[in-house]
């Protein structure tokens, strides 16, 4: 089975930090708002894991960004 590049899982890493940073949530209150857990969010933030579509839909919604945004390096344009 193929593993996925670990460049998109970077991507959405350093996104969902950079997101959840800049609306001061942490880590808990976050996960708190997606249903998860604390330390599974910790772990999308390190780029060890591999998200599911509906698990990536569920973090952009209580980001407020889409979910094109949480998957493109910052400084590219969105649908481009």
């Amino acid at each position: 089975m193929r593993k996925a590049d670990q460049s998109i899982r970077t991507i959405l890493a350093e996104n969902i930090h950079r997101y959840r940073r800049s609306n001061n949530l942490s880590q808990e209150q976050l996960a708190d708002k997606c249903g998860l857990h604390r330390t599974y969010i910790g772990s999308v933030e390190r780029g060890e894991r591999n998200v599911t579509l509906s698990t990536l839909e569920v973090l952009a919604e209580a980001l407020g960004v889409s979910i094109p945004e949480l998957l493109t390096r910052k400084g590219e344009e969105v649908g481009k």
